[in-house]
């Protein structure tokens, strides 16, 4: 799995945090998602998949290989 995170789009609205808090963070500054793992391990990739559809400026793309 490859997860793009485009920063531009993000509303800051801090879902995929809720859903996948050891893949995605938010600035403190302006609160923006911020990616930490872009290839994270199989047990999170139900997560990153729910934070993916939940955000509501489909700022989160994912890849799956």
């Amino acid at each position: 799995m490859l997860v793009t995170l485009h920063q531009d789009t993000c509303v800051a609205s801090g879902q995929c945090v809720l859903a996948a808090q050891d893949v995605f963070d938010q600035r403190d500054e302006d609160g923006v998602a911020v990616l930490l793992d872009d290839n994270p391990p199989a047990e999170l990739h139900d997560d990153v998949r729910r934070a993916a559809a939940i955000c509501p400026a489909l700022a989160i793309t994912v890849a799956e290989s």
